[in-house]
C-alpha cells in the first residue's frame, strides 16, 4: 500500500488528521523552548488569520442551520456573544466592570457551549415554527434585544466598558507575542478542522439527509413520517452551541470583551461569506470567507494611502463588498463553490 493510499479519502476523515497535526504543532510552540519569530510587517496576517478560524466556526454552524435545514437565523451573533460573556462572566479575575467570578477556563469553556445551546433551544422553541421570513425576523430582534442587555446591565455584563481579566491561556504558556499569535492560528485553526470534521460527518450521515430534505420541501418531510421540528431544533442548537464555543475562544484571545465585539456587522460577515462560496457545502463557505476576510485585511493597506477618511472608507468598503454579492448572486445564484441542483437554484 502507498502513502497515498493510505491517507484519508473523505473530508472529514482529513479535516480530523489535520486538526490533530495543527493542535500538536500549537501546543509544542506554546509549550516548549520553541520560539517562533513574526516580522513586524506579517503581523496583521496573523490577527486576520485568528480572526478567520473563529469565524471559521460561526461560518460552519450557520451553514448547518441554513446550507442544510433551510433555516434563516439573522441572529447568529447573539449565540457568539452568549459564548463569550459566559465565558468572561465565569473566568474573568479583577475586571473593570461586570461579573468576574475568577473559576477555571475549561469550565467557563464548557459553560460557554451549554449556554449557547440551551439560548439557542430556547430561541428555537419559540421561533422555528415561524415561516423562513418571521424566523428572520425573530432571530435578528433575539440579537438585538441581548445587544442591549450587554450594554445597560453593567453591573452583571460590564455596559460599554465590558469584562476584562478573561485567562489567556496559550498566553501565558507561550510567553512572547510572537509565539502567541502563531500557537493560537495553529490551535484555533485545528479547533476549526475539528468542527468541520464534526459538521461533515453529521451531514455525509443520513442525518445530514434528512436536513437537506427539510431544506427542500418540509411537507413532504414530514408526511413520510419525519419529526421535522425536532430535527430543525436539533440543527438549531448544534449551529448555537458552535457559536458560543466560537466566542468562548475569542474571549480567551482577546482576554477581554466588550458589545462592539458582537454587531450585527458579525452576523452580515458569516451570511456574506456563506452565500458567496455556495450553501450546503463546508469547504465552500470557508472559502467565501475567505475572500471576506482577505478584501478585509486588503482594505487595511489601502485605507493608508487613500485620500478619504476612515469613516469613508468603511462605507466604501461596505459598496464594494454589496456589489460582490449582488454579482456573484446575479451570475452565480448557489455561490462560487455551490452546487446548483443541489440548491434547486437557476443560473
Amino acid at each position: 500500500m502507498s502513502v497515498r493510499d493510505s491517507l484519508p479519502d473523505r473530508d472529514s476523515d482529513t479535516a480530523l488528521v489535520l486538526s490533530v497535526l495543527a493542535v500538536l504543532l500549537g501546543l509544542a510552540i506554546a509549550f516548549t523552548p520553541v520560539t517562533a519569530t513574526i516580522p513586524g510587517d506579517l503581523y496583521v496576517f496573523f490577527e486576520v488569520g485568528i480572526l478567520f478560524v473563529v469565524y471559521g466556526i460561526l461560518v460552519l454552524g450557520l451553514d448547518l442551520q441554513y446550507g442544510h435545514t433551510g433555516l434563516v437565523n439573522f441572529g447568529h451573533v447573539v449565540f457568539f456573544a452568549a459564548g463569550a460573556y459566559t465565558m468572561a462572566m465565569l473566568t474573568a479575575v479583577d475586571s473593570f466592570e461586570g461579573m468576574a467570578l475568577g473559576y477555571p477556563w475549561p469550565l467557563g469553556l464548557v459553560a460557554a457551549v451549554l449556554v449557547a445551546g440551551l439560548l439557542g433551544a430556547l430561541v428555537g422553541a419559540t421561533s422555528l415554527r415561524l415561516r423562513g421570513d418571521f424566523l428572520a425576523i425573530a432571530t435578528l430582534a433575539t440579537a438585538e434585544i441581548f445587544h442591549t442587555l450587554f450594554i445597560n446591565f453593567t453591573d452583571i455584563f460590564g455596559g460599554t466598558t465590558g469584562i476584562f481579566g478573561v485567562p489567556t491561556p496559550l498566553g501565558d504558556i507561550a510567553g512572547t507575542r510572537d509565539a502567541t499569535l502563531v500557537a493560537t492560528l495553529l490551535v484555533f485553526g485545528g479547533l476549526t478542522a475539528l468542527t468541520f470534521a464534526i459538521v461533515a460527518r453529521l451531514t455525509e450521515a443520513p442525518y445530514g439527509r434528512v436536513l437537506r430534505a427539510i431544506r427542500a420541501d418540509e411537507l413532504v418531510t414530514r408526511a413520510v413520517g419525519k419529526p421535522t421540528f425536532r430535527y430543525k431544533m436539533e440543527s438549531f442548537v448544534y449551529g448555537a452551541a458552535l457559536a458560543g464555543f466560537a466566542g468562548a475562544i475569542f474571549a480567551m484571545y482577546n482576554g477581554a470583551i466588550s458589545p462592539d465585539f458582537f454587531e450585527l456587522q458579525v452576523t452580515v460577515t458569516v451570511w456574506i461569506g456563506m452565500l458567496l462560496g455556495g450553501a450546503s457545502n463546508h469547504r465552500a463557505v470557508l472559502g467565501g470567507l475567505g475572500i471576506i476576510m482577505g478584501l478585509r485585511l486588503l482594505s487595511r493597506f489601502a485605507q493608508n494611502s487613500a485620500p478619504v477618511t476612515a469613516g469613508e472608507f468603511a462605507s466604501i468598503r461596505l459598496i464594494v463588498v454589496g456589489l460582490i454579492l449582488i454579482f456573484v448572486i446575479r451570475f452565480r445564484p448557489a455561490g462560487i463553490w455551490g452546487d446548483e441542483r443541489e440548491l434547486e437554484v437557476d443560473s
